[in-house]
C-alpha cells in the first residue's frame, strides 16, 4: 500500500509521484533493529539511526537531515530530548515499547520506574503515539495521548521455515537476567543445554543464532503480565515457543500457536518431553509460524505509515 498524497492539506513534505516514502527508525539498535524494517520495500525506503538516552543529539539530527525522511518513528520516545524535533520537517511517531502499570491499584515497582521514565517525554516532539500494548494506554494517557495500539513488528530478515530437528532440539532464551526469571529458568539450565543471551546481541548475530535453534523460551521480566516481542520473533523464526501466559495475546492461542508454561516445573517437563520426542509439538511450531505473518514488518509498517498520513491530513497536528 503505497502512500500517495498531494502536499495540499499535509503538514509535512510527502513523496512525489513514484518516489518511495522515506521512513527513519530511531532507537537503540541492540533492542529495536529486530523490530524495524531494515531492507525497505517498493513503497518504503528505510534507515535505522542509532540513538539512546543521553546520546549526542547533533549526530541524530545530522543523520536525519541527510536521509530527509518523510516519517520518523522513535522506539521509546522518552529518549528524545525536549524540543529536539522542532526543526524536523517530517511526521514523527513515538512507539511506546515498555510495560506500564495497569488500572488504578498498586503496581509493581518496576512498572512505576518505567512510568517515571515515560514522564520525561516531550509530547511536543511527536505527532502521534503508538503503544505496543492496549493495556498500558490508560497509564500512558496520564502523560500524553495515544493514537493507537499494535504489537512491535518483526523485521523480515528473521522469518524462516521451521528448522528440521535432527536429534535433540536446541533451546534458547533471549533477555536480561532477573531474580524472577532465574527462578523459573535455572532448573532448565541445569537439566538441559539452554543458550541464554542476556544482552548486547545485535540483529545480525541474533538472526544467525535464531536459525541454529528450534525452541524459544519467553519469561516475563518480573511477575506481571505483558506481551514480549521475543514471542513474535521466535514464532517468525519457526521456533516452538514456550511462554508464560501472555496478556494481551495479540491474536495468539495458547496450545495452538505456542505452549504455555507457568512454573519452573512445567518448563522443565516440556523440555524433558522434547528431549524424548523432538517433534511432539510440531503442529504448534507450524501454526505459530503461520500466525507470525501478522507481525511481519513489511506488512505492518506500510499500513501504519499510510494511516498516519491520512490521520494527519484529516486532523492535523499540534506540532505545527
Amino acid at each position: 500500500m503505497k502512500p500517495t498524497f498531494a502536499r495540499t492539506g499535509m503538514p509535512y513534505a510527502v513523496p512525489v509521484e513514484r518516489e518511495p516514502l522515506r521512513l527513519a527508525f530511531v532507537g537503540q539498535a541492540t533492542f529495536f533493529e529486530a523490530c524495524a524494517l531494515m531492507q525497505g520495500t517498493p513503497e518504503l525506503s528505510t534507515r535505522f539511526v542509532e540513538f539512546r538516552e543521553g546520546a549526542e543529539l547533533g549526530r541524530l539530527l545530522a543523520e536525519l537531515q541527510a536521509f530527509r525522511p518523510h516519517v520518523v518513528l522513535v522506539f521509546r520516545p522518552e529518549i528524545v530530548p525536549p524540543g529536539a524535533f522542532e526543526g524536523v520537517d517530517a511526521a514523527t511517531l513515538g512507539f511506546l515499547t515498555e510495560p506500564l502499570p495497569r488500572g488504578r491499584g498498586p503496581a509493581h515497582p518496576d512498572l512505576e520506574i518505567r512510568l517515571a521514565s515515560l514522564r520525561k517525554v516531550d509530547g511536543g516532539n511527536f505527532d502521534r503515539i503508538v503503544a505496543f500494548d492496549p493495556n498500558i494506554v490508560e497509564a500512558a494517557e496520564d502523560v500524553l495521548p495515544v493514537w493507537r495500539s499494535l504489537p512491535l513488528p518483526v523485521d523480515d530478515r528473521f522469518f524462516a521455515d521451521p528448522l528440521p530437528i535432527g536429534g535433540r532440539p536446541k533451546v534458547m532464551f533471549v533477555g536480561r537476567s532477573t531474580p524472577y526469571r532465574e527462578q523459573l529458568l535455572t532448573p532448565a539450565k541445569h537439566g538441559f543445554d539452554v543458550l541464554h543471551l542476556a544482552f548486547g546481541v545485535d540483529a545480525e548475530r541474533l538472526d544467525t543464532l535464531m536459525r541454529e535453534h528450534h525452541v524459544g523460551i519467553n519469561l516475563h521480566n518480573e511477575p506481571y503480565p505483558s506481551f514480549e516481542n521475543r514471542v513474535s520473533l521466535h514464532l517468525a523464526a519457526g521456533h516452538l515457543v514456550l511462554s508464560e501466559s501472555l496478556d494481551p495475546l495479540h491474536g495468539l492461542e495458547p496450545g495452538i500457536d505456542f505452549i504455555e508454561v507457568g512454573t519452573a516445573v512445567e518448563l522443565y517437563r516440556e523440555l524433558e518431553l522434547l528431549q524424548r520426542s523432538p517433534d511432539a509439538h510440531h503442529r504448534v511450531r507450524v501454526r505459530g509460524r503461520m500466525k507470525a505473518e501478522d507481525f511481519r514488518a513489511s506488512r505492518v509498517y506500510p499500513r501504519l505509515v499510510h494511516d498516519l498520513l491520512l490521520d494527519l491530513r484529516a486532523f492535523g497536528t499540534e506540532r505545527r
